[in-house]
């Protein structure tokens, strides 16, 4: 199908996106890679009277490291984010993370900020974004502020974004030993069952994606754990697990606990 009349804009910083989704509200979108926006668009799923390319703002496509963080652009494409050397080295599971997403394709134009933000409950990321205590930079009319991981993920398809914000970086603590693990649809690679666990000196932590219409920390697991896989069993625990055409509610539950176990496996 096409999409529906639309302005396009270019943005040229993060201040004149800023402006522009201020002056727009809830009509306009923001355009990064385009995998999310496009093909909803293109089924008039989403119909933005005015679309905003932030695609080519400087300042927010780089990875370096500040202290014991790793800063990642909101632009960094996955496969930018899947070879960055610092990457590997202080927050491997991160490149893990990014070098299972779709298809090369994917990988070269997507980028970490948009699919944060578009906040699919399949996506690969958000897993690990829970996992790893990530905070998320964005900038809006107020000014600055960072969000938790935790506090981001707020239900189907929403975040704790407002109207007139835009993701500019996520921070990741350096990471001692962390494993993403999924059972990924055939076609589009998203995840049916998406863990990450990280080892940490109190224990673990893990997130899931796709188990549920929100990614979630799998606390009752954290909390659970002894050293052993046995903890995988709490991976539902108090979690409303979807059901739909790739898996039924029970199967996803099955997968959640064995891809926990084999996460918590892979920390040893």
């Amino acid at each position: 199908m096409i999409p529906s009349t639309f302005e396009y804009k270019k943005a040229g910083s993060v201040n004149e996106a800023i402006t522009l989704l201020a002056d727009h509200g809830m009509n306009a979108r923001l355009l990064a890679g385009g995998h999310s926006l496009l093909p909803a668009m293109k089924l008039r799923l989403n119909r933005p009277e005015i679309v905003i390319d932030i695609g080519s703002i400087p300042d927010i496509n780089t990875i370096s490291q500040e202290g014991n963080e790793i800063v990642v652009g909101a632009n960094c494409t996955h496969a930018q984010i899947n070879t960055s050397d610092v990457v590997r080295e202080k927050v491997n599971i991160l490149a893990e993370t990014a070098g299972q997403i779709g298809d090369v394709q994917v990988r070269n134009r997507g980028t970490l900020g948009g699919s944060l933000a578009h906040a699919d409950p399949a996506a690969d990321y958000p897993a690990t974004i829970l996992a790893t205590n990530a905070v998320i930079e964005v900038e809006g009319s107020n000014g600055k502020r960072c969000i938790a991981a935790t506090d981001f993920f707020q239900g189907l398809f929403m975040t704790a974004l407002k109207d007139d914000e835009m993701i500019t970086a996520v921070r990741f603590p350096v990471v001692d030993k962390g494993v993403y693990l999924k059972f990924a649809q055939s076609a589009s690679r998203f995840a049916v069952v998406g863990c990450a666990a990280v080892r940490t000196a109190e224990g673990v932590r893990v997130g899931l994606t796709g188990v549920a219409d929100t990614p979630y920390r799998a606390t009752a697991v954290e909390t659970a754990y002894d050293g052993s896989d046995q903890a995988s069993e709490h991976a539902v625990e108090g979690i409303e697990v979807m059901s739909d055409h790739f898996a039924s509610a029970e199967y996803r539950a099955h997968l959640a606990k064995v891809f926990v176990g084999r996460a918590l496996d892979a920390l040893k």
